[in-house]
C-alpha cells in the first residue's frame, strides 16, 4: 500500500484530492496538512510515500517545503498539484525531482493517471533490483514508467459532447460558492447559453451536478447547477 500525504490549505479541496486517493487501488491517505508546518510535522512523525503538494501555501512554498523535507532527510516522492502554471515554477519543481505537475483544475482521471505511473514506476524499481546497479535497460524502463498518455474521452458523454468542454463547466461549478444557472456558467466559460445548458443538463443526470430551483416574481423558476463533493 502506498501512504499518501494530501498537502493543500484549502479544506475543501484536500478533502477533495483525498476522496479522489481513496478510490485509486493501492494508495490510502496517511494524513492531510494544511500548511508547511503541519505538512513537516506530518512526515517527522510517520514518514509517506508520496505528497499530493500544492504550492500555494499559507506559511511557504511547497517547493520551499520540499526543500526543507530533503534538509531533514525526508525522502517522500512529490506530485505537484496547483494552480502554479508558470513556466519559472514548473522547471523549479523538476529541478527539485517532482515526478509530475498537475494544474488545477483537474479531473479525477487525471490525477488517476499519474497515481497509477507512480505505482509502475515502484513496481519498476523493484523488479529491476531496488538498491542495485540498473543497466541502461533497466534506467529506461524506470523512466518509462513515468510517462502517462492521454486520457481518452469518457464513454459516457453523448454524442457533440467534448471532454474539454466537459472539463471546463465542470471547473467552474467546483469553484463557485453558489449554485449557478446556465446563463451565468455561459459568461465563466464563454459558451452559448444553449451548449452550456446541454453540458448541464447531462451532467445532472450523471449524477456530477445537483439541480436546485429558484422561483422569482413572474415566470419559469431557473435552473440552477452546483458541484457534488465526490
Amino acid at each position: 500500500m502506498i501512504d499518501v500525504l494530501v498537502v493543500d490549505d484549502d479544506f475543501r479541496v484536500a478533502e477533495i484530492n483525498a476522496k479522489y486517493v481513496g478510490k485509486v487501488p493501492g494508495f490510502r491517505v496517511a494524513a492531510r496538512a494544511h500548511n508547511a508546518a503541519q505538512a513537516l510535522a506530518a512526515v517527522a512523525r510517520e514518514p509517506v510515500d508520496l505528497l499530493l503538494l500544492d504550492h500555494y501555501l499559507p506559511d511557504r512554498t511547497g517547493l520551499e517545503l520540499v526543500q526543507e523535507m530533503r534538509r531533514n532527510g525526508h525522502g517522500a516522492d512529490v506530485i505537484m498539484i496547483t494552480a502554479a502554471g508558470d513556466v519559472e515554477t514548473v522547471q523549479a519543481a523538476m529541478r527539485l525531482g517532482a515526478l509530475h505537475y498537475l494544474v488545477k483544475p483537474f479531473t479525477f482521471a487525471a490525477l488517476r493517471a499519474r497515481l497509477d505511473s507512480y505505482a509502475a514506476l515502484r513496481r519498476t524499481v523493484e523488479r529491476v533490483g531496488g538498491r542495485g546497479v540498473a543497466g541502461q535497460e533497466q534506467v529506461d524502463r524506470i523512466f518509462g514508467a513515468l510517462r502517462t498518455t492521454p486520457t481518452p474521452a469518457s464513454p459516457g458523454l453523448p454524442s457533440g459532447h467534448s471532454e474539454p468542454t466537459t472539463d471546463l463547466i465542470c471547473a467552474v461549478l467546483h469553484q463557485a460558492d453558489h449554485p449557478l444557472s446556465a446563463h451565468e456558467v455561459a459568461a465563466e466559460t464563454g459558451l452559448s447559453r444553449s451548449t452550456a445548458q446541454r453540458y448541464l443538463r447531462h451532467l445532472e443526470q450523471a449524477g456530477r451536478l445537483r439541480l436546485s430551483l429558484k422561483y422569482g416574481d413572474t415566470g419559469r423558476p431557473e435552473h440552477r447547477y452546483a458541484w457534488v463533493t465526490p
